[in-house]
């Protein structure tokens, strides 16, 4: 077999020697850097890669399927070593580096939140948060559930740091004093801070503090 020949049945199924489905989910995340999370698709991936779609199907069936691809890659660049040792602050360094790998893409909280991605990196560092979890002493169910709380915070304000509306927009400020809004109104100067870092570390505050051990 030559190096241009596929083995025998896949002349027809796309199949390239050499690509991988890492290759594919990186090249579709250079499409999001350029077009964003509206803008991926899997033509998009392919003329990235100088291929035809059939090749990029081969390693990602649907859209669904590449985008799953894509929020694994994304994940993968949380770096799971050199962790502290303490529980509590082993899942906040997780967290740190969660966010930062999110932040490192263009949309990118939004595809991973939009995405069910049983892929390894994804398991990998489910696997360091829930067992840090456990060594602080909380019970299977609570470890479980803390996760989920820990990951949807930092998905959502992730997501909403990456589309904050441009400086000077007031809608919000301007919705709230033409209505019957007054909780609102004496929480409006708060509700416009647009400090991530901050807001992130008190979070986690809120769910990691001393009465969690």
């Amino acid at each position: 077999m030559t190096k241009r020949q596929a083995p025998p049945g896949r002349q027809e199924s796309g199949y390239r020697a050499g690509l991988t489905p890492r290759a594919v989910a990186r090249a579709a995340l250079g499409v999001l850097a350029d077009k964003g999370a509206d803008g991926v698709s899997v033509r998009g991936t392919a003329e990235r890669l100088g291929v035809r779609m059939n090749t990029v199907l081969w390693h990602a069936k649907t859209k669904t399927r590449l985008l799953e691809l894509m929020a694994d890659a994304i994940v993968a660049e949380v770096s799971l070593e050199e962790l502290p040792a303490a529980w509590r602050e082993r899942v906040r360094e997780l967290l740190r580096r969660y966010r930062r790998a999110l932040l490192a893409h263009r949309d990118g909280a939004r595809i991973v939140a939009g995405t069910y991605a049983a892929e390894t990196a994804t398991l990998r560092f489910a696997e360091a948060l829930t067992a840090a979890l456990l060594d602080g002493g909380l019970s299977e169910r609570d470890a479980a559930w803390t996760a989920w709380d820990l990951q949807y915070f930092v998905l959502g304000l992730t997501q909403e740091e990456q589309s904050v509306p441009a400086a000077g927009d007031r809608r919000l400020a301007e919705a709230v004093r033409a209505g019957d809004y007054p909780s609102l109104a004496r929480l409006a100067e708060h509700f416009g801070d647009t400090s991530f870092d901050g807001r992130f570390e008190h979070g986690l505050d809120r769910l990691l503090g001393p009465d969690r051990a």
